[in-house]
């Protein structure tokens, strides 16, 4: 408990200093249903303004056209969703796969696939309700649940509400799923399912909400006076929010047998680059697609992606190079990955040189946060979601605010922000979504322990939870 204490204390300083920086400011994205369709009903009612206007016809007679659904960028969100799709299954599982010993291939691939199952039953009966309709400051309302009200003809923006929904539980998706990598090879396969089922309802949804939603860090809600959290495609609610949630439950379940005396290499470096290749593919769908339309920022989002990306590569890849001195296939991996967090609540924020910067800065940090703070601290995060998704999420959602200004190539902030004001709010958020998934990730970890038991058995670990666990081998010789 005091690791767990003294890690979070680090995050959470590491995120308070960002309140001294200067910082930038754009205005919040389009996630809600609410927001989003009062958008489209504007913009179609300008168009109709003009003729109206030139023949005489009374303005009133525009003010109720309906919304609209947009063709191109109907098609391109449904293509999204399905690269998002790509990214979880089976892009997360056989990136995870492969950095597994051989004897727990299958069960971490088994984790990621049927969790989001599990999750895309959970969106649909009650997570998206409470996610993206009105209700308070830290939760949505039901008005929703069971997908109540909503029909092929629903618009969301410019797009079929229903497009809207799959996509957004994608990302609910695969933010439990990104989890279980902090405690892979020594947990029960039923304690994992409790868990997130729970997870996803008491910590993603309100995160999710507050963020998106029109909840507390939102532009509507009441901590910044206007001034909400931006967060393009999910720094805080999909990685920080995956990070420190994986960084408790390796404290809590503790460390896999022999860690730090026995070899734990990947089983298979070929399988972990077809997977984060297969990553880097579907971000566009999650970065790009969050724009919700076509247009100049998913444009943004497009460039900002494949640079910041691109820069992590090369900057972990150099780095590992003069620390180790060899470059090796995992760190280019990793480097991707780190990439790819940082930029993700910055895409269409920042200009595309602040995202070589954001990228270059995310892979060095990640890379001293999987090595060194990892062995000092002594803990065993199997996969290093807390040192690359935590990290890289907490450093990209910060630096939203400071690279989003004209100065450094970004959009700027919304008229009377500043960029302290801005970077004090990102700040803010990550301080929130640690303190809220750390404690609540603790406390369930807690129960369900004590409940079914979260491990298991130490001969169930040696044998490997593929055949343990599942029955199955990954390989027959």
């Amino acid at each position: 408990m005091k690791k767990l204490l003294a890690i979070l204390a680090l995050m959470s300083a590491l995120s308070m200093s960002g309140l001294g920086l200067v910082s930038a400011a754009h205005a919040d994205e389009v996630k809600t249903d609410a927001v989003a369709t009062v958008v489209a009903d504007a913009a179609v009612a300008a168009d109709a303004a003009a003729p109206a206007a030139e023949t005489g016809a009374p303005a009133e007679a525009t003010a109720e056209a309906p919304a609209t659904i947009d063709v191109g960028s109907t098609a391109w969100m449904i293509m999204a969703t399905v690269l998002v799709i790509l990214m979880i299954i089976p892009g997360l599982a056989l990136f995870y796969g492969g950095l597994v010993r051989s004897k727990n291939m299958l069960s971490v691939a088994m984790q990621v696939f049927v969790s989001f199952s599990l999750v895309s039953i959970i969106w649909a009966v009650y997570g998206y309700s409470l996610a993206f309709t009105e209700g308070n400051n830290f939760i949505g309302g039901l008005s929703k649940a069971f997908l109540n009200g909503v029909t092929s003809n629903s618009i969301n923006g410019v797009i079929p509400e229903y497009v809207f929904i799959v996509f957004q539980m994608t990302f609910a998706g695969i933010t439990p799923a990104l989890i279980i990598g902090g405690f892979a090879e020594r947990a029960k396969f039923s304690a994992v399912m409790l868990f997130l089922v729970f997870w996803v309802t008491l910590v993603y949804i309100p995160i999710a909400h507050m963020v998106w939603g029109g909840g507390l860090l939102s532009d509507a809600g009441p901590l910044f006076n206007g001034v909400g959290a931006k967060d393009f495609a999910g720094g805080t609610v999909v990685h920080i929010n995956a990070g420190i949630a994986a960084l408790v439950g390796a404290l809590v379940i503790g460390k896999r047998i022999g860690f730090g005396r026995e070899a734990m290499a990947p089983h298979s470096m070929v399988m972990t680059m077809i997977g984060a290749a297969l990553l880097w593919v579907g971000w566009f769908g999650f970065n790009v697609g969050s724009e919700l339309a076509v247009d100049d920022i998913s444009s943004l989002a497009l460039i900002n992606t494949q640079l910041a990306t691109a820069a992590a590569v090369f900057g972990w890849v150099v780095a590992e190079w003069l620390i180790k001195g060899k470059p090796s296939m995992l760190g280019a991996a990793s480097g991707a990955v780190a990439g790819l967090v940082a930029i993700t609540p910055a895409c269409g924020f920042i200009g595309p040189l602040g995202s070589i910067v954001l990228g270059f800065v995310a892979s060095f940090v990640s890379l001293w946060a999987v090595s060194s703070l990892k062995n000092a601290l002594s803990y065993d995060d199997s996969l290093d979601v807390f040192g690359i998704h935590g990290i890289a999420g907490i450093i990209g959602a910060i630096a939203t605010g400071l690279l989003m200004a004209p100065e450094f190539g970004g959009v700027g902030y919304a008229e009377g922000v500043t960029m302290a004001q801005q970077v004090k709010t990102q700040a803010t958020a990550v301080v929130v979504t640690i303190a809220w998934t750390g404690i609540i990730s603790y406390i369930l970890f807690k129960v369900i322990d004590a409940v079914i038991g979260l491990r298991v058995t130490d001969e169930q670990e040696r044998e490997g939870l593929d055949t343990a666990e599942h029955g199955e081998r990954a390989y027959h010789m």
